[in-house]
């Protein structure tokens, strides 16, 4: 099969949106205002708990602001550091600078692409207060391996889960497992708001404190009104963005889904490559947000050339996250040789949740025809 050159764009990811997103947006724009203006705001937070099987949720404006939000109920700040792996999207450790701590940045497993939990132990000071797990592209840190060093060291675990709905640990859903967690509804997300996020935990105190920031230092039992305790943050979620997220929660599972299905699709088409993909280890269920490929070590590889062939053929190339501290803004880490190695040897593939076998096959052809000839 040979592929044309004008043949239709394959984007590497766009929400899927139905008459229910937007019979709930056109409700919120008409009728959300003056006593209804938080309705889906309180409604998602309410569902978004109920689904992650937690107690508390306040919607954001974004993972990041959830981030900042959390660390800062949690006091964390200048002369602090915070542990987190180095192959990440700065999302995750542009809030730590936030707050003035410093990000600590340590390597990854080579199969997870997620956190080793020995070089987090390892480098561990009387400064740690916290480890930031990132479950990368639906991978899932190892939560077990994680928890028992916090606890061992007194630290905080927090999970950025904002690539992770969908996914499990051991019956326990990502960002439900650390002191907080945070998740993205980006325009690219399973889920999504358009931009937005949301923060969520178990601890009460944590809730009260995250809760009063989100609100400009005000603290809901406040009787005056327009009356902070302190500084806080504006964070918050719109009203419509709440009123799609709804219908979107309503969907989770068929968005998920779709996800999975897709995986599966690639993993079929790409055997025999030697190529790795998202791994699912026993008792966990990966949500493959973002299906990837990772060419073997031995094997010769240029990602620019398979960017070229993608572009040829009219399909979006994404590039894995480079390592953080090969950006200008953080301290080099070149021990991190995990995280340098594969980085240049990785690419996700286009993923939303309405593409057809044709355009998979598309996709798929052309990962072959880069690294079907070679040995």
């Amino acid at each position: 099969m040979t592929i044309e050159s004008n043949s239709s764009r394959i984007y590497y990811t766009k929400p899927s949106i139905t008459e229910l997103e937007i019979r709930y947006a056109n409700d919120a724009v008409t009728n959300g205002w003056g006593e209804q203006c938080y309705d889906y705001i309180y409604r998602f937070e309410r569902q978004f708990a109920q689904y992650l099987g937690v107690r508390h949720a306040i919607a954001t404006s974004s993972a990041t602001g959830a981030l900042h939000m959390g660390l800062a109920g949690l006091g964390i700040g200048p002369g602090d550091e915070v542990i987190l792996a180095d192959i990440n999207w700065i999302a995750s450790a542009a809030p730590i600078i936030y707050v003035g701590a410093t990000p600590v940045l340590v390597d990854i497993l080579a199969d997870t692409w997620c956190l080793d939990p020995a070089a987090v132990e390892a480098a561990i000071t009387p400064r740690t207060k916290a480890v930031l797990a990132v479950h990368l592209y639906g991978n899932l840190c190892d939560m077990d391996a994680l928890s028992v060093i916090t606890q061992k060291h007194g630290i905080y675990l927090i999970e950025d889960a904002a690539e992770a709905i969908g996914s499990a640990w051991h019956g326990k859903r990502a960002g439900s497992m650390g002191i907080f967690g945070a998740f993205s509804f980006h325009g690219t997300k399973t889920l999504t708001t358009g931009e937005g996020g949301i923060f969520i935990t178990n601890d009460d105190a944590l809730y009260e404190r995250a809760l009063t920031l989100s609100n400009h230092g005000r603290a809901r039992d406040e009787a005056r009104q327009f009356w902070p305790e302190s500084i806080g943050f504006k964070y918050k979620m719109s009203n419509v963005q709440a009123a799609i997220g709804c219908a979107q929660l309503e969907r989770v599972d068929e968005l998920v889904a779709g996800k999975r299905r897709v995986f599966e699709a690639y993993r079929g088409a790409l055997a025999g490559l030697p190529v790795s993909m998202n791994p699912e280890p026993p008792n966990t269920v990966n949500g493959y947000w973002m299906p990837t490929i990772v060419v073997d070590e031995a094997v010769p590889f240029d990602r620019e050339t398979l960017l070229a062939a993608f572009s040829a053929c009219n399909i979006d190339g994404r590039v894995f996250f480079w390592p953080l501290s090969s950006l200008e803004m953080f301290r080099s880490e070149p021990q991190n040789s995990i995280s340098y190695s594969l980085s240049s040897r990785a690419i996700n593939l286009p993923s939303y949740q309405d593409l057809d076998n044709a355009d998979m096959e598309r996709v798929s052809i052309c990962v072959h025809s880069v690294l079907g000839d070679i040995p």
